[in-house]
Parts: C-alpha cells; sequence; structure tokens
C-alpha cells in the first residue's frame, strides 16, 4: 500500500536561510547533522531556535524525519526522549515528517522499513538532481509499503532493536580495543625515550 494512504505526510519547518540560534525559547531545531539511523535524534546537539510562521508542526512522539535531500535518504523516529528533553521541536526544511495515522501500523515498524533496502532503492530511483539529490513530496506519497500484522511487525521491531544494542556493543569493544592498543604503543615508545643511548662500538 501506498505511504499517502497509511500516514500524513508534511515538511519540515519552513526556515529561510540559516536556522538563527535563540537560547531559552524552549523549542529546538532538528537539522541532518542531528539525526543518524543508528542513533536517532542527538537532542543535546540541537540548538534553540524562534521559529516564525507556523506554530502547528512541532514534532510528536512516534513521527518519522525522513530526510528529502543527500545520497541516503534515512528515516528517524521520534521517541520518548523527546519527551524526556522537556522541549519542543521542529523539524528543519530538509526533513519530510511522517506521521502514522493507519490504526494497525507500529510508527516502529515504518521508520524500519523505511530504511530498509527495497525503500532505499525506491529512493535511489526516483530521486531528482545532479549534485544534490532530492526526493519530491509525490515519490514519498508513492512508496510502496508492506504491513504485516501487528504481532510480526512487533517481533520486527524487537528483532531490530536486539540488533541495534549488539551494534553498539561491537562498536564500544571495537573502541575499547583501539585504546588499548594506543594506550600500548605510547608506553612503549615513553619507554624507549627513556632508555640510555646504546655506546658507540670502539674500533
Amino acid at each position: 500500500m501506498q505511504l499517502k494512504y497509511l500516514a500524513k505526510i508534511s515538511a519540515g519547518h519552513p526556515f529561510r536561510g540559516r536556522i538563527a540560534e535563540s537560547r531559552g525559547s524552549g523549542i529546538v531545531a532538528v537539522q541532518m547533522k542531528d539525526a543518524s539511523t543508528p542513533d536517532g535524534v542527538n537532542w543535546a546537539g540541537c540548538i534553540e531556535t524562534e521559529p516564525t510562521g507556523r506554530r502547528d508542526d512541532c514534532l510528536q512522539v512516534g513521527d518519522i524525519l525522513v530526510a528529502a535531500r543527500g545520497s541516503h535518504n534515512y528515516a528517524v523516529l521520534i521517541d520518548d526522549a523527546l519527551t524526556a528533553s522537556g522541549k519542543q521541536a521542529v523539524a528543519a526544511p530538509q526533513f519530510f515528517i511522517v506521521r502514522a495515522t493507519a490504526a494497525q501500523l507500529l510508527p516502529e515498524y515504518l521508520c524500519w522499513f523505511l530504511n530498509q533496502p527495497p525503500c532505499q532503492r525506491y529512493f535511489d530511483l526516483n530521486a531528482e538532481g545532479t549534485l544534490t539529490k532530492a526526493i519530491k513530496r509525490n515519490a514519498l506519497d508513492q512508496i510502496p509499503i508492506a504491513v504485516p500484522d501487528l504481532t510480526r511487525q512487533q517481533a520486527i521491531v524487537g528483532l531490530a532493536h536486539t540488533l541495534r544494542q549488539e551494534l553498539r556493543l561491537i562498536e564500544q569493544l571495537r573502541r575499547n580495543g583501539e585504546q588499548l592498543q594506543a594506550a600500548m604503543a605510547n608506553q612503549l615508545a615513553a619507554d624507549l625515550l627513556a632508555e640510555p643511548a646504546a655506546a658507540t662500538p670502539y674500533r
């Protein structure tokens, strides 16, 4: 089924030019630098700003941000971390906001499916532009979405969550290993510098 029959799709907030910082506003702007597929939204990195014009486009838990521009049209779920941040948020215009409306569709599953190869191939085929590729609204409207029953959706979401945790653990182990090797190399270099210079053989 096409996405437009399953969700409400809207554009990010229409900021004009650079997003100006306004500390203490209580409203943050989510930009592309703040969001990634494995980690979601880095709320601590989002700048506070004072949006003008529309005020009905604040993000809600369960919304999905889809990158409209760039070589990778990734999807990121707005989860409970937004509530924990204690702030309101709007998306930069480089994002589409997808809000699931179908009763039998989990936002977590929809976000997962949008990041999978079938959807990514669709984005690649329908992207426009040469230097900077972009997905148009009508292309996102028409993307085909597979909707299994809720039990299967929940199982897929659980599996994806477990996999993300495992990948984070593997990444942490990799970083720990690199730090250990660097510490060993630094110690060996320090020991080498501390050794007295070898005597020149007498001839």
